[in-house]
């Protein structure tokens, strides 16, 4: 693997995880929204992640291949007096978990700081082979 791959890999989780944080504030933006764009209550989204392989066995990064929703049922709270309430009271609200959200939101901030920190390595690495032979 030649050392100017590691700047594409690094870049590539860098990129999947900026979208995986964009997906953790949209959940966090949303959970108390009892409804989403399309008029539906809002559903807590989650991004998926693909190798991307080239010649071979060898990977060139990650990639986000798709943004799903989360299938659990919405969370129902009893309010009566809200306008979108059902006929016994109750309101759809979304199926977001804050905790969970923050721990994705923890971990993907994690996995792009090393990514950046790979990549100040690998650059490290290059400046150092470029004065070997001064």
């Amino acid at each position: 693997m030649s050392l100017f791959n590691i700047f594409n890999i690094a870049g590539s989780g860098m990129s999947a995880q900026g979208q995986r944080l964009n997906a953790v504030a949209s959940n966090i933006a949303n959970v108390d929204s009892t409804t989403s764009a399309n008029g539906e209550t809002y559903r807590a989204k989650q991004v998926v992640f693909q190798e991307t392989p080239i010649a071979g066995s060898v990977s060139s990064g990650v990639k986000v291949t798709q943004v799903v929703e989360d299938a659990s049922p919405p969370k129902k709270i009893y309010d009566p007096r809200h306008p979108q309430a059902d006929a016994a009271g109750y309101v759809n609200m979304p199926n977001v978990n804050v905790a969970e959200e923050m721990v994705n939101m923890i971990s993907a901030t994690r996995a792009y700081q090393t990514n950046v920190e790979t990549m100040n390595a690998a650059k490290a690495m290059l400046m150092k082979t470029l004065t070997i032979g001064q």
